[in-house]
């Protein structure tokens, strides 16, 4: 019955190595992850406008007529 051991140890080792290399892997994607971006005041919200019915929109609407 000691193969059943060496298995289980075989089996440990792999899940171990695995488990080490997939930690790994979280830490750098962790450490070189950019930061969230700050969101803009509401000020600048409206500063910047809103809906703007340019050329190309007006096309568009008059390429829908039924």
């Amino acid at each position: 019955m000691s193969d059943g051991k060496e298995r289980r140890s075989r089996r440990h080792f792999l899940f171990s190595v695995g488990a080490g290399g997939a930690a790994t892997a979280a830490a750098i994607v962790a450490k070189h992850s950019p930061t969230a971006p700050q969101p803009a005041p509401a000020s600048a919200k409206r500063a910047a406008g809103g809906y703007r019915a340019s050329e190309h929109v007006h096309n568009y609407y008059r390429t829908t007529k039924v």
